[in-house]
């Protein structure tokens, strides 16, 4: 339908009445699988479902429903409940209050174990038998797995921040280059997986299975690293390897701030009656989310929920396929607020239909016509130092900023100045002719926005490693000397480049530390690029309008300790090796309803000489606390990687301690042979 607002006409939702009923809240509701194995869910449901049976809304993730996720339950979960869903957040096994052992994301057995908790959930008698799947990052990721299953009860999905390739656009690999994030978010399981079960919840076994776990628990950065190209490891779970499989109702939700954005528009294109909404924000749920505005994700999940679990026609599937927020170019910054823009919406797909526009890399800079270009790049293995986190979750400051001093270390190209506001939606594709003097050698592509003063805004990324240049299932080295073509796609985006400023691509052969350097310094000879540029027809107004936010009542805990985050640059002027340095104290808090008390803190230090890539570092220690009353438990997960031209060295080790006492230690060490990184 449509809707005037401000003199203008623009597209709104519609909502199906939901009339409010009670709910209860479950903390601890067994699902016992055919293998004997129990789990545990927290289970927000109508009381009344048992005379009115309603459809099942699945979670189910390892971050602890007990003490983890608890924050954005209680403004979501509850909210769906009382207009007439049962909610249920599940422990996979092995994490917060469910039995068994976790031993990798992903695996058949997590999504077996989905299989069977659905089919379970359909056959209550509180349940009118449809399931939606719903959830964030690592449950986006296995709803859109699980769907590929094709479980019969399940008949829709909610997917955010995920991905439909695990090689290509997940923590551990982008472009065939290794991420740092496959050390320092298996960090975070490492800590994470260590925690031990509410003895509330589980009784006098809780320390049998906490030492159960801690013995059993495996550092997942390893067995992640000890595939290096895109083989059936990373097949298994990528939905792009059959589209068709999914027959559940898709919507698809990202944020441009998020490192998961490419998945939205994959969905769209590919997946029969997908819908996508990517927003201005970060790695979290669009309610609550940053950078604003935020919108009323659960009304529209709600219409989701509607038509396709109650078979009420809300207007969704007459909705834009896609629906992106069309950032408008701003000054560079680690932190938004707020990011001003419009709703754009397309009904034809998401991007792959919208004009693009071609400009060449040039010896005079970016150019709309071609010309001689000669170019060397050698950059310092500490340029990308303002690339901000791979992934911005933590609310620090994370965001890339002023981009002037990296781009002082990579070879940079320039357009003239806009004739007009350009909006720039979709994936910029660029195309080199370069020669390279070492085997083995990386690039990392930025397109960045040039202010009238030379400030310079991150617009969007790629990197590649050259030797997964033509098959990233079979990489080649470069032949050095030898002129060789490829091609790498920038992240999706939609942003305006205001009229008068320029546009800039920054290339450069490091991007530390966002990316594992290449074991030589390679020197890169250009000899022609193309860059692609999605240019969409300028939105003079919104195109769609969302209502605001709305959530239930917010957790009922009180704070011991505020939370903090500190990032900062180091350079040791003795020895030249230049760190970057995290520490995220998440706080302390207790829950007023079970009276336990939660705080973890993460300190991270990245370390790299400008001038040797086998200088390269990271370190990274977590400390966990847990306890009730006189009943106190800590665990401290340490790891570091560091590598030579040969291979990479992973150290890693677990202590946990009850009441200050160490009852438990572990240390994991391997070395692991390079392949083509």
């Amino acid at each position: 339908m449509t809707a005037q607002a401000g003199g203008r006409t623009v597209a709104v939702m519609t909502q199906a009445p939901n009339p409010l009923r009670d709910i209860e809240e479950l903390p601890d509701m067994g699902i016992t699988l055919s293998d004997g194995c129990r789990l545990s869910a927290r289970v927000w449901r109508p009381v009344d479902a048992g005379d009115d049976p309603v459809p099942a809304i699945l979670e189910y993730l390892p971050y602890r429903k007990r003490d983890g996720t608890t924050a954005r339950d209680a403004l979501t979960h509850p909210y769906f409940a009382r207009r007439g869903y049962a909610c249920i957040r599940v422990d996979m096994r092995g994490n917060g209050d469910s039995e068994g052992l976790m031993a990798d994301e992903y695996t058949q057995q997590e999504l077996d174990d989905a299989v069977e908790i659905i089919n379970w959930l359909a056959a209550q008698d509180w349940c009118s038998g449809t399931v939606g799947m719903m959830g964030i990052s690592w449950g986006g990721f296995n709803s859109l797995q699980v769907a590929a299953m094709q479980p019969d009860p399940l008949k829709a999905i909610i997917t955010l921040c995920s991905t439909v390739d695990r090689f290509a656009d997940d923590i551990h690999y982008k472009g065939g280059c290794l991420l740092n994030e496959n050390l320092g978010w298996g960090a975070t399981m490492w800590s994470y997986s260590s925690r031990a079960p509410d003895p509330a919840l589980v009784g006098d076994k809780w320390r049998d299975m906490w030492l159960e776990r801690l013995e059993n628990e495996p550092f997942l950065p390893a067995l992640w690293l000890k595939h290096q190209r895109r083989d059936a490891y990373w097949r298994h779970g990528s939905v792009c390897e059959d589209y068709p499989a999914i027959r559940a109702k898709v919507l698809a939700v990202g944020g441009w701030g998020d490192a998961y954005k490419n998945a939205v528009p994959a969905l769209v294109e590919n997946v029969p009656g997908a819908k996508g909404i990517i927003g201005p924000w970060v790695h979290k749920y669009p309610h609550f989310a940053v950078p604003e505005p935020r919108i009323g994700f659960l009304q529209e999940a709600l219409r989701w929920w509607d038509r396709w679990l109650k078979d009420i026609d809300t207007g969704v599937a007459d909705d834009p396929d896609y629906r992106a927020y069309l950032m408008d170019g701003v000054r560079p910054a680690t932190w938004y607020l707020e990011r001003p823009g419009r709703w754009i919406a397309e009904h034809g797909g998401a991007t792959n239909h919208l004009p693009t526009q071609t400009l060449y890399l040039t010896d005079a800079g970016l150019s709309p016509d071609a010309a001689p270009l000669s170019a060397q790049v050698c950059s310092p293995q500490d340029c990308g130092a303002d690339a901000g986190e791979f992934c911005a979750i933590w609310l620090g400051p994370e965001l890339p900023g002023d981009q002037r001093r990296d781009d002082a270390l990579s070879v940079c190209f320039d357009s003239a100045p806009m004739g007009s506001d350009t909006d720039i939606v979709g994936a910029p594709r660029l195309r080199l002719t370069l020669t390279s003097d070492r085997p083995q050698a990386q690039i990392a592509v930025r397109l960045n926005h040039i202010h009238p003063d030379g400030a310079s805004t991150r617009i969007t990324y790629g990197v590649l490693n050259l030797s997964h240049r033509s098959d990233r299932a079979n990489p080649a080295t470069l032949t050095p000397g030898r002129e060789t073509e490829v091609a790498l796609d920038l992240d999706h985006i939609a942003y305006r480049v205001p009229k008068g400023h320029r546009i800039r691509v920054a290339v450069s052969t490091a991007y530390w530390p966002l990316i594992w350097p290449s074991p030589d310094a390679a020197t890169l000879q250009l000899a022609a690029g193309q860059l692609d540029l999605p240019v969409r027809p300028a939105a003079d107004k919104a195109e769609w309008t969302f209502p605001p936010p709305d959530a239930d009542a917010p957790l009922n805990a009180e704070s011991l300790r505020e939370p903090a985050h500190i990032r900062r640059q180091e350079t040791d002027l003795n020895t030249g090796i230049v760190s970057l340095v995290l520490e995220d104290d998440f706080g302390e808090i207790r829950f007023r309803d079970h009276g336990l008390t939660d705080g973890s803190i993460a300190r991270e230090v990245w370390s790299i000489h400008p001038d040797d890539p086998l200088s390269a570092r990271g370190r990274i220690h977590w400390t966990d606390e847990m306890g009730r009353d006189d009943w106190q438990l800590r665990t401290e997960a340490t790891c570091e990687m560091w590598s030579d031209a040969i291979s990479f060295h992973i150290r890693a080790k677990i202590e946990a301690y009850e009441n200050q006492e160490l009852i438990f230690e572990k240390a994991v060490e391997e070395s692991i042979p390079r392949d083509h990184i």
